[in-house]
């Protein structure tokens, strides 16, 4: 991976968000014909909110849903069309698990998209339960056991 990509924690509401909310339209919503209400944006302040530039563009972005204290979601993982295949997704995703296990999550769980399962199958992520509709397109659900290293 590049050592000109820079992923890093963004603060809700500020410019580098709403950057990453621009990317998560053009990318996941605008394709469905779906958009984002304000109402979902403010709900989101909970979450933790990781974007990845490449020399100083934004080229990929998640979010980080906690569930409970040993869970958090991964949701909304976009990287811009002209940049997949180069190993930014996979360099987010898991800086992403390092931060949720920096924050004492033990599990990552997500709602993968059919076409994106082969991609969190390669970074171990096992697959639960059978296919369903999540906007208007298959799903399937997967979970992570996220593992420091230390023991007791």
């Amino acid at each position: 991976m590049s050592p000109d990509l820079d992923i890093r924690l963004v603060a809700h509401n500020s410019p580098e968000y709403r950057e990453t909310v621009a990317l998560r339209f053009r990318i996941l919503r605008e394709p469905l014909g779906l958009s984002f209400t304000e109402e979902q944006l403010a709900a989101e302040s909970g979450d933790l909110h990781l974007g990845a530039w490449l020399d100083g563009k934004l080229a990929a972005c998640l979010l980080l849903t906690p569930l409970d204290s040993a869970t958090v979601k991964m949701r909304q993982v976009a990287v811009d069309d002209g940049l997949q295949g180069r190993g930014i997704g996979t360099a987010l995703v898991r800086r992403s698990e390092e931060i949720a296990k920096e924050r004492g999550f033990t599990s990552m769980t997500l709602s993968a998209r059919a076409t994106a399962v082969p991609f969190y199958l390669r970074l171990g992520y096992d697959l639960i339960g059978e296919e369903y509709e999540e906007v208007t397109i298959p799903h399937r659900k997967m979970e992570k056991r996220l593992h420091d290293g230390h023991t007791g």
